[in-house]
């Protein structure tokens, strides 16, 4: 009686690991065409240059995971902010944002939001959103604007199901207004 329920055990658990893998495939093949299209575009916003010849674009890469990275570009003049506070990983922040995807159609915004005291502030805690905004919300001082680049395995990866299509690299023009909690308190 064991030998036959280690079996179905077994059956079982090969048949979730294949759905999981057609399931995965599926996906991946199904968004070939978005996905080229997303590179095609991350290879451009990395090749882009000012008119003096300059890049467009800092790279960020964090020291935690030195494997991926996120693109950003002020658009303040940073030594007027220099003074000013950067988030850490733990802290609360003020943003105002829109989101893009490659092909510059919106999906999200601060806009519309009126909490917090302002209109347009969303409020964030810098862990508990993609990590690709963890990544630039560090490296920026409260009062600085920038736009961003997320590459798809710093935003919202393969996920399906959302108004993001998987794999999408995305562009936010992104405000850090301020730091409401410099710290989170701990979990």
């Amino acid at each position: 009686m064991k030998k036959i329920f280690i079996f179905i055990a077994i059956f079982a658990s090969l048949g979730f690991l294949a759905a999981c893998h057609d399931e995965q495939q599926t996906t991946w093949d199904t968004y070939a065409d978005w996905r080229e299209l997303n590179d095609n575009w991350l290879r451009e916003q990395q090749a882009r240059r000012n008119p003096d010849g300059t890049p467009y674009y800092q790279t960020l890469i964090p020291v935690w995971n030195p494997s991926v990275f996120v693109l950003i570009h002020y658009f303040n003049d940073r030594s007027e902010t220099a003074g000013n506070l950067s988030p850490l990983y733990t802290s609360v922040v003020d943003v105002r944002y829109i989101g893009r995807d490659c092909q510059g159609a919106g999906f999200d915004s601060s806009n519309l939001v009126n909490r917090y005291g302002k209109l347009g502030i969303q409020r964030f805690a810098c862990n508990g959103t993609i990590q690709g905004w963890g990544i630039a919300l560090m490296d920026m001082h409260v009062g600085d604007t920038a736009e961003i680049i997320v590459p798809y395995n710093v935003g919202y990866g393969a996920t399906t199901g959302t108004a993001i299509k998987p794999y999408s690299n995305l562009q936010f023009n992104l405000r850090l207004d301020d730091i409401y909690k410099y710290e989170a308190a701990a979990n």
